[in-house]
Formats: structure tokens, C-alpha cells, sequence
């Protein structure tokens, strides 16, 4: 009778302790393995959003100014007036990419040295090429940077809150075979509290994957357009070099 009575007494505080089934009561009722899960996806979530903010915020920054300088370079002005203007503080990659070219034709073509050879010509061609490429590879893994992560965390973290429901489960079995109780009110916050962990892996998984699609095409997209633009002056380039007396 006494055993029975000591049975009963701990049946009904886990139910009143179950009673409460919020996030936090999961979290702090939680073992420190899956606590140690729940933060790490919480921390992954954060940071994850933080790219996503700073990348949205980069990306709408970048179509705005880049658009501007289209509009200015494509208006028929003068390419040395527009450097005077933009070549000492480009403050975005076309602009870069037209100031790394414009200081290297300027350095090609001083007064003092003749430009009529046509391996000259050639010589400067591929310089000027080869000056857009780096600058624009440079541009393009700066914009990159972080897009891993959001991958990372989209691919692993279902499989880490996985992980914190299958522990979490596993000490909801020893827990049910310790007391011998099989009853629902007993079960439940411990399965929930292992479903909680998969809920966060799901929470940080959606977003990344989501953004990390996105932020690849649309940085696919600006490669193309610096790629685009840096052919097209690269031509017009070549074009003022041939007619060079």
C-alpha cells in the first residue's frame, strides 16, 4: 500500500507538472543534451536571419546603385568625365569594375607611349580583360560569403533536431519503464518535449533553404550582369584603342 501510495504521489506531479506544455516549460524540462540541441538550432535560426536581412538589404542596394550607373554610363557622356566622377570611390561592384578598367587604359595609353602596333593593341585588350576578371571575382566571392552557411544549416538542421527527439524519446522510454506508467498524462510532455527539437530544426531549416535558393539566383543573376557589362566595355574599349591615331 505504501509503494502504491509513493506511485501515485509521483504520477500525479508529473501530470501537474505536465500540465504546462508551453516552449519554455519543454525547454527547461528538457535533459542537457537536448537543451544543448535546442540552443545550437535557436543560435543556427538567428544567425540564419541575420544573413537573410544583410543579404536582402545588400542585394536591393546593389540593383539600385547599379541601375543609377547603367543609366549614367549608357547616356552618352564622356567615359573620362564619369571617371572623374565615380573612378576615386566606386561604392559597388560595376562601378569597381569600371574604375579597375579605366585606370588601366589610362596607364596603357599615356600620351608618351605609342599605341599603333596591333600586338600592342592586343596587349592592352587582354590586360584590361584580365583587370575586370580579378576585380570581378573579387566582387563575386564577397557576395558570396555567408551563402554556405545558410546551406549548411538547411541540409543539417532537421537531422540535428532529429537527433534531439530520438534522446529525447529514448529518456521518455526509461522514464515510462521507471515508473511503470504507461498513461497518456505521464507519456506526453516527454514526447513533446523530443518533437520540440524537431519543430526547431524545422524552424531553421525552411528559412536557409529558402533564402539560400534565392540569394543564389539572384547572385547568379548580378554575375551575369557585371559579366555583360564587362564584355560590352571591354568592346567599346577596343573600339576607341583601334581608332587611336
Amino acid at each position: 500500500m505504501e509503494n502504491e501510495a509513493i506511485n501515485a504521489a509521483t504520477v500525479a506531479g508529473s501530470v501537474a507538472a505536465g500540465g504546462d506544455l508551453s516552449m519554455i516549460s519543454l525547454f527547461f524540462r528538457a535533459d542537457a543534451i537536448v537543451k544543448a540541441v535546442m540552443i545550437l538550432l535557436v543560435l543556427a535560426s538567428v544567425w540564419s536571419w541575420a544573413i537573410i536581412f544583410d543579404k536582402a538589404r545588400r542585394m536591393r542596394r546593389l540593383a539600385k546603385l547599379g541601375d543609377s550607373f547603367e543609366d549614367e554610363f549608357w547616356s552618352g557622356g564622356s567615359l573620362e568625365d564619369l571617371y572623374e566622377r565615380v573612378g576615386s570611390t566606386p561604392d559597388h561592384p560595376l562601378a569597381m569594375l569600371f574604375s579597375a578598367a579605366m585606370r588601366e587604359w589610362r596607364r596603357s595609353t599615356q600620351p608618351n607611349r605609342t599605341t599603333t602596333d596591333r600586338d600592342l593593341h592586343a596587349g592592352i585588350q587582354a590586360r584590361i580583360g584580365q583587370v575586370m576578371q580579378i576585380t570581378m571575382n573579387k566582387k563575386m566571392e564577397r557576395l558570396e560569403k555567408y551563402i554556405g552557411f545558410l546551406a549548411t544549416v538547411g541540409s543539417t538542421a532537421p537531422f540535428v533536431g532529429l537527433f534531439g527527439t530520438v534522446w529525447g524519446i529514448m529518456n521518455s522510454f526509461q522514464a515510462i519503464a521507471m515508473t511503470k506508467n504507461t498513461s497518456l498524462a505521464v507519456v506526453a510532455p516527454g514526447i513533446a518535449e523530443a518533437l520540440f527539437a524537431t519543430a526547431l530544426g524545422l524552424v531553421a531549416a525552411i528559412p536557409a533553404v529558402v533564402a539560400y535558393n534565392k540569394f543564389s539566383t539572384d547572385i547568379g543573376r548580378y554575375g551575369n550582369r557585371l559579366a555583360t557589362f564587362a564584355g560590352e566595355f571591354s568592346a567599346i574599349l577596343s573600339r576607341q584603342l583601334e581608332e587611336r591615331p
